[in-house]
């Protein structure tokens, strides 16, 4: 295979490769940077397999300073893969505080995220700590975000089963507008503190970054 690079230099390959293994084999300084990939112009993740020969982007994690302010403008690339991964972590700490909270849907925006939530109990700014503190501790148990795909039929089933209106709704307009398959994103798995497996998952096309992990002190900055 052959990858071209932005700045038209090419490395071949002569099995499948993920954007990942690309960025270590140009060095080891771009891979620890690199977040995610553009895979012929289409935002992918870091991990995705490549089999064919593509034009090739890697995408690396927001620069800041010693004060962790950014440097110079913020590539929207990159701020799109951490903010859409924030909508996920904050999400999983509000259903962390509140279990009954059905998700609705939690885009990335221009000037962050945001994440529609069905509750009984209204969530005000007094809760606005805790939620916080779910998400540092998120952050800091480092969980891979992992992809998997279900058959149309099979996704639907599991929504169905686990009565996601919203969940619901949602795949019915991706299939409708072409979607071969439903995809989700599990965070995890790692061992927390208490033992326990600490998984989260949810109905989403992405991409995201490696882990949450990554995300570190840009929380408090996108």
């Amino acid at each position: 295979m052959r990858i071209t690079l932005p700045d038209g230099s090419i490395k071949e390959f002569d099995q499948q490769v993920t954007g990942a293994q690309v960025a270590q084999s140009i060095g080891p300084g771009l891979a620890r940077a690199a977040i995610g990939v553009k895979i012929n112009g289409q935002l992918a993740d870091l991990n995705l397999t490549i089999d064919e020969d593509v034009d090739l982007e890697i995408i690396t994690k927001p620069s800041t300073n010693k004060s962790g302010k950014a440097k110079g403008p913020p590539n929207p690339d990159a701020m799109y893969l951490v903010r859409h991964s924030c909508a996920h972590v904050m999400a999983e700490a509000i259903q962390r505080l509140w279990p009954q909270a059905q998700l609705a849907y939690g885009p990335p925006v221009e000037g962050g995220f945001y994440y529609d939530i069905a509750l009984d109990e209204p969530i005000s700014s007094d809760d606005f700590a805790r939620i916080e503190t779910e998400m540092q501790s998120i952050v800091e148990e480092d969980r891979p975000f992992t992809r998997y795909e279900l058959s149309p039929p099979k996704g639907m089933d599991k929504l169905e089963a686990e009565k996601s209106k919203y969940k619901i709704d949602n795949a019915r307009r991706a299939l409708d507008g072409g979607a071969a398959t439903l995809s989700w994103y599990v965070t995890g798995a790692t061992e927390n503190a208490g033992g326990q497996s600490s998984v989260w998952e949810d109905l989403c096309m992405g991409p995201h970054i490696p882990s949450t992990g990554v995300i570190g002190a840009r929380s408090k900055s996108t």
